[in-house]
């Protein structure tokens, strides 16, 4: 509040839209050598009433374009005519969103299921991708996970994501909130926002997730009874409390269902029939700490993608029979013992991700090696772990090697045998943080790596100068 007069915030004068235009419609120097297509590019200019982001987003959909035809389209699209109000840039927006590549338009468009300001870990976004198979098949010699990279990237260079930043083995991003805008205005057919107050729902609707900032017991609304094809259960945060009631209707309901996450919910037990839904890939439970009680049949799921329970401490949980789960390729689990008979040959053959959060185990089991597609390994509070098991050598695609607040261990791994010498792995990025013990580095894993290792992370380890 202020007797001051409003500071007015004016469009961005032509002349910097234009040399903003330039800098993402050309690499450098290149817009001297097409002189026509900056004259159509100016006049696109004046049509986005400076406005950065309605300039930056079309300069980056003509980037490396140079068919006259192609920019001249843009400049006379009808969707210019829509009416709109003086700062309205949607229509704007909805063209470059026209022009994606549909299989780009389908991937963006479920981002509209999170609430606005929302911080999207890639591997998320990338594992909920592939669950409901807007992913095209991988080329030669990529992952289903290198194909969602693929998109975001280019999303990115499109500017459809932004505030984009690189963790150690995976990023996160947010979505402007006029493209989110966007999204749900494109998706709304699709993918909806359901709210405590919430009624008239489209038959069409695939995807849903729940956002109520209020303490208050989720209901389904009536509507949702006949929506059998529903294939994306959400619940955008912890303050949405649930009960068994609300995964039975899940179940009874939905039996196309491919994700559901209830991460962050006060949900204390699974149903006896959650084995039914045989077409679920994608279940989050991170953050159910009142979780006590996992049912014989959820082992049934053989469609599981991804399995995310870090802070789960159900007694009942047991890695062993989770074996069954021949498709998963991210497990993220907390577990006080592992199983003293290991794990079997072939088993998670397309496992990519594996991480142990606040667990009570002393050792890695040794048959890790027969995981070996693994390219990412995480250990997290796991206080009693000493040591790591030599077999870790034949984990030839493993990438990333994370270690947190294991006070315990000790990294000792020399080289032993000849064939340790000619070890070719793949390791990009170590990191040990907080770990008190720690005298030795693997020396095995690290030699094994040494074209490819890219970093190496040391942080509050109080004897790392032993090293």
């Amino acid at each position: 509040m202020s007797s001051m007069l409003p500071y007015e915030l004016k469009g961005l004068p032509h002349d910097d839209c234009v040399s903003l235009f330039r800098k993402w419609a050309f690499n450098d120097g290149d817009d001297g050598q097409y002189p026509n297509l900056m004259r159509i590019g100016e006049d696109i200019v004046k049509k986005c009433k400076g406005i950065p982001l309605a300039v930056r987003t079309l300069g980056s959909l003509l980037f490396a374009k140079t068919d006259e035809s192609e920019w001249m389209t843009i400049r006379d699209s009808e969707i210019w005519r829509l009416e709109q109000s003086e700062n309205d840039i949607l229509p704007v927006l909805k063209l470059s969103y026209n022009y994606l590549p549909p299989y780009l338009q389908r991937c963006l468009a479920c981002l509209s299921l999170y609430k606005k300001d929302y911080l999207h870990p890639s591997d998320d976004v990338i594992l909920f991708w592939m669950a409901n198979g807007l992913l095209e098949h991988p080329k030669q010699n990529e992952e289903w996970e290198d194909v969602g990279k693929r998109y975001l990237k280019e999303l990115w260079s499109r500017c459809f994501i932004q505030d984009v930043e690189i963790r150690s083995f995976y990023f996160v991003f947010k979505v402007h909130d006029l493209i989110h805008d966007l999204l749900l205005d494109v998706s709304q057919k699709e993918c909806k926002i359901l709210y405590s107050q919430t009624e008239g729902i489209d038959e069409k609707v695939r995807h849903i997730s729940f956002c109520d900032d209020h303490q208050q017991l989720v209901k389904f609304p009536q509507a949702l009874k006949n929506r059998k094809y529903i294939r994306t259960v959400f619940l955008q945060q912890s303050s949405c409390i649930i009960d068994l009631s609300f995964v039975k209707f899940c179940v009874s309901n939905f039996k196309y269902l491919r994700a559901l996450d209830l991460s962050g919910s006060p949900l204390k037990a699974l149903p006896d029939s959650v084995g039914t839904l045989k077409h679920l890939r994608y279940v989050g439970l991170r953050g159910c700490r009142h979780l006590r009680k996992i049912p014989g049949s959820f082992y049934k799921l053989q469609s599981l993608v991804m399995l995310k329970m870090m802070g789960v401490r159900v007694p009942s949980v047991q890695l062993h029979k989770m074996q069954s789960f021949v498709r998963l390729r991210y497990l993220e689990i907390s577990v006080k013992a592992l199983p003293s008979e290991g794990i079997q040959p072939r088993c998670w053959p397309s496992l990519q991700y594996l991480a142990f959060f606040v667990c009570d185990f002393e050792w890695l089991f040794e048959e890790i090696q027969y995981l070996t597609s693994l390219r990412t390994l995480n250990l997290f509070v796991c206080p009693k772990l000493v040591s790591l098991p030599r077999s870790l050598k034949f984990l030839t695609k493993l990438e990333h090697l994370q270690i947190q607040r294991c006070g315990a261990i000790n990294l000792h791994m020399e080289l032993e045998e000849e064939e340790d010498h000619h070890l070719q792995l793949s390791l990009k990025t170590f990191t040990v943080i907080q770990a008190d013990a720690l005298t030795d580095l693997p020396r095995l894993l690290l030699e094994g790596s040494s074209s490819t290792l890219q970093w190496i992370t040391l942080s509050r380890c109080s004897r790392s100068n032993d090293l």
